[in-house]
């Protein structure tokens, strides 16, 4: 089975981060032979003084491929994660939806971006969680997180929302390497300019900085600028995480 899973408002100021707890909740999947796990994804959630959160109001997403006599070892271990893992003061949320049994996908997409523009309650997001037929739980505190993390499957599932956490390791020279070489890259699907033409080939691309790829039309993305420096026959450069901050 095809499922998203996303996690939010597991944190403090002082503690490890939601991407780090989603990172080792993916790892922890695949340990125990549950099933494999995807890239796990940052969506930016709306910044309001009406809603509590530690740094950035962001929820983490991965994919995972899952058997379905599996299913119910991951809701459950996850849960327990959250409650013990998760930092003192928090308000941990956990979302597990099945993507081939939600009647209404749209529903999830909606709602991920209302979140990103609106101040909603978790009685919304129960409501529609209930209606798209996923998991839905909170897991200390207040239970606010379930929030974010419905937010944070729809947002995924919609295809066009979220940067990688942490950033990919492609073999280069100097900091250069050709398209061809970042495509062979198993998280990387295509590598794309800011207006939105393809590249492919040996297109050389410098490493600006941490190379990250956003959610694009279904696609894990490398974007790149015009390399102003433009020497040693480079054209493009790898996006800056400024750059990426509006993914």
């Amino acid at each position: 089975m095809n499922v998203l899973v996303c996690i939010d408002d597991t944190d403090s100021l002082d503690s490890r981060g939601t991407g780090e707890l989603a990172a080792l909740l993916a790892q922890t999947v695949e340990k125990n032979g549950w099933g494999r796990c995807g890239v796990v994804t940052r969506h930016q959630l709306l910044v309001h003084p009406d809603i509590p959160y530690t740094s950035h109001n962001s929820s983490m997403c991965f994919t995972a491929d899952i058997e379905k006599q599996n299913l119910t070892k991951v809701t459950e271990f996850a849960s327990s994660f959250l409650e013990c893992e998760s930092a003192e003061g928090s308000d941990p949320g956990l979302c597990i939806a099945i993507m081939e049994n939600v009647p209404r996908p749209e529903l999830l997409v909606e709602f991920g971006y209302r979140a990103k523009k609106s101040v909603l309650s978790m009685e919304d997001a129960h409501r529609v969680a209930g209606e798209s037929g996923v998991h839905l739980s909170g897991h200390g505190g207040t239970r606010q997180g379930v929030i974010g993390a419905l937010a944070g499957v729809g947002l995924r599932l919609g295809g066009n929302d979220g940067r990688m956490r942490g950033s990919l390791e492609i073999p280069n020279s100097q900091g250069i390497a050709s398209v061809r070489e970042i495509l062979s890259h198993p998280q990387v699907d295509e590598v794309r300019n800011l207006q939105g033409v393809s590249l492919d080939g040996d297109v050389l691309v410098r490493f600006a900085d941490k190379v990250k790829t956003v959610l694009l039309g279904g696609k894990l993305v490398l974007l790149v600028t015009s390399d102003e420096a433009g020497d040693s026959g480079v054209v493009w450069k790898t996006c800056t995480r400024q750059q990426l901050k509006v993914y």
